[in-house]
C-alpha cells in the first residue's frame, strides 16, 4: 500500500492480474482484507500506461482464491486484456477511519522508526502478513524485521511520522 501522506493521497489496493470470460470481466488481486471487500470501494483508480484513471466497478465477487470485477466501460475481453497488470489504487478519504490506537498500512509506510534509546533504525518500507502477528520491514542500510506488536510497538505519532519501538538497534 502507498503511503496516504503522499501528495495524491492514494492508497495501493490491488492489481488487475488476467482476464475471466468474455464480457470484460478481470480477475484481482487484491490487498484488502477479506479481499472480496476491494469490491466495496468505488470509484477505482487504475494505473495504465503510467497515467490514473477512474473507473467505476459494477459488479465483483470472490472466484476462488481470488475475486472478479466488472468495470464500467469494459465490455469485452479485448478492452479487459488491456488492463492486465494494472495497479488499483482508492484515495485515502475512501477508506472507514480507522479505531482508536489502529492504522491502516498504508499510514505505517514511510514512517521513521525509532527505538526507546533515539536510535534512528530506518523507514516503514512495507509490512508482511504472517499469520502468527504483522510485521514492520524497517529499512535503513540494512533491513530490520520487527513485529508489530504491543510489546514492541510502544508508540505511533502520524503527525511526527515516527513509531516509538522497544527494540535493540543492534538486531
Amino acid at each position: 500500500m502507498a503511503n496516504p501522506s503522499r501528495p495524491d493521497g492514494l492508497v495501493h489496493f490491488g492489481r488487475i492480474a488476467g482476464l475471466f470470460g468474455v464480457e470484460g470481466w478481470v480477475k484481482v488481486f487484491s490487498h484488502a482484507r477479506p479481499r472480496e471487500t476491494i469490491v466495496d470501494y468505488s470509484p477505482w483508480l487504475v494505473k495504465t500506461t503510467g497515467d490514473w484513471r477512474e473507473m467505476v466497478v459494477e459488479e465483483g465477487r470472490a472466484q476462488g482464491k481470488g475475486v472478479v470485477v466488472k468495470l464500467a466501460g469494459v465490455d469485452n475481453r479485448d478492452q479487459a486484456s488491456r488492463l492486465i497488470g494494472a495497479d488499483i489504487a482508492i484515495r485515502f478519504s475512501q477508506l472507514p477511519p480507522p479505531s482508536k490506537g489502529e492504522y491502516y498500512w498504508a499510514q505505517l509506510v514511510g514512517l521513521e522508526v525509532v527505538n526507546l534509546a533515539g536510535q534512528n533504525l530506518g523507514k516503514v518500507d512495507h509490512l508482511l502478513e504472517t499469520g502468527a502477528n504483522d510485521v514492520l520491514v524497517v529499512r535503513n542500510g540494512k533491513e530490520r524485521c520487527l513485529p508489530a506488536t504491543a510489546n514492541v510497538i510502544r508508540e505511533v505519532d502520524l503527525e511526527a511520522g515516527v513509531i516509538r519501538v522497544d527494540w535493540d538497534a543492534d538486531f
